[in-house]
């Protein structure tokens, strides 16, 4: 009975000690959800590598979009670090030519005026209202600006406004009547120039505006703004300019006319130069009264004189004198040739007028001016010099 029942116990033993076992080796947690999925092992195993496979495809193919975006970048770099410099900079900044070319076509300013003709008396008047913006000339910043009026078709007739000081938006407010025929508007031009005044060198040109009358309807008055523009490369002949002084001293009744220099004058002689003077004369109520001169000159077109001549004038005569001013070439074989003219006075106009007004506002002063040469024909012209009387030729 004893044998039996250790037999029993030791075979019951087992029994009660196995579940002992199992309680204590839980599975995991990667087991126990793979448990539950009712696929077979190596079916699980092939999911698990397709699925690395395509993430390892998706990771390259980004990859690759990376790289490819990047590169253009690149190579447009260098691309645009290859090409020349020149030709970036065609493409980017204009050429200095260009730049100079608009700054001559802009930047000069305009001009306001008024056309109105009167059909009945065949006159243009012209009036010069105002400019504005116009070109600094002045080292200031700042211009002093006067206008020229004329038409081409009688260019000997000029009008000139006042020099209006450091503006660069003048009013003028002048008018100016131009006799013209009917017949000859439509072949006319009227030019208006604006200048800077210098004191002590050439007057510089700002800009002009031409309209041909042929364009406009002058059955109307016409007022517009105008842009100025470079002027016209058509010049007319050049004959050289003078430099000369003038004084005035009423107390003694002098008046001084010191010959300085002259500049750029025409070429009367075969080897191309010229054996100039100067003439002065005194016109009194349109006829010649004094004149003097200087010496001659040989083989030059810049001649310097500094030779001074003083005349008497009473100043009650004072505003009826006219002072020509002519430049002649003197020849030993033939007759001297005037080379150019002008003249000073109060029925001059433009810088000779100017001149002649500075030189009586300031007495006792000794005032000098380059002036540029006229045709003598025209200065003749304009002085209206009145012919000495001619005896009628007897009747046959």
């Amino acid at each position: 009975m004893a044998v039996a029942a250790r037999q029993g116990r030791a075979t019951a033993s087992p029994l009660t000690s196995s579940p002992v076992a199992t309680t204590t080796a839980r599975p995991g947690f990667l087991g126990g959800w793979l448990s539950r999925i009712p696929l077979p092992k190596w079916a699980l195993i092939t999911v698990a590598v397709a699925v690395a496979v395509l993430l390892l495809l998706f990771l390259i193919c980004i990859i690759k979009c990376c790289c490819c975006k990047k590169k253009p970048k690149k190579k447009e770099r260098v691309s645009l670090q290859t090409v020349g410099n020149s030709t970036m900079a065609s493409l980017v900044q204009p050429e200095m030519e260009d730049l100079e070319r608009a700054t001559e076509q802009t930047g000069r300013g305009k001009l306001q005026y008024s056309l109105e003709y009167n059909f009945r008396a065949q006159e243009l008047k012209v009036g010069v209202k105002q400019a504005a913006e116009l070109k600094a000339m002045d080292t200031g910043g700042t211009s002093d600006p006067y206008v020229i009026v004329y038409l081409t078709s009688d260019m000997k007739k000029r009008y000139e406004t006042k020099v209006y000081r450091k503006t660069l938006n003048p009013v003028f407010n002048e008018n100016f009547t131009f006799q013209v025929p009917q017949a000859e508007v439509p072949d006319s031009t009227l030019v208006m120039q604006i200048y800077d005044f210098n004191h002590f060198a050439k007057h510089d040109i700002i800009g002009e505006v031409r309209l041909p009358l042929s364009s406009v309807n002058l059955q109307h008055v016409i007022e517009q703004w105008s842009d100025l523009v470079p002027a016209s490369k058509v010049k007319e002949e050049q004959l050289g300019e003078i430099c000369f002084s003038l004084r005035y001293v009423p107390s003694t009744s002098k008046l001084t006319v010191l010959i300085l220099e002259a500049k750029k004058l025409k070429r009367m002689d075969s080897h191309g130069l010229s054996d100039p003077f100067v003439k002065v004369h005194l016109i009194l109520n349109r006829k010649k009264w004094k004149k003097k001169k200087t010496s001659v000159k040989k083989n030059t077109l810049s001649p310097y004189f500094n030779e001074a001549f003083v005349f008497e004038v009473p100043f009650n005569q004072i505003q009826n004198v006219d002072v020509v001013i002519s430049v002649w070439d003197h020849d030993k074989v033939t007759k001297n040739e005037p080379m150019g003219k002008l003249f000073l006075g109060c029925r001059a106009t433009g810088k000779q007028l100017r001149h002649w007004s500075d030189m009586l506002s300031n007495p006792r002063r000794l005032l000098a001016q380059w002036h540029s040469l006229q045709p003598p024909d025209v200065v003749d012209k304009a002085l209206g010099l009145k012919s000495h009387l001619k005896l009628p030729l007897p009747h046959r």
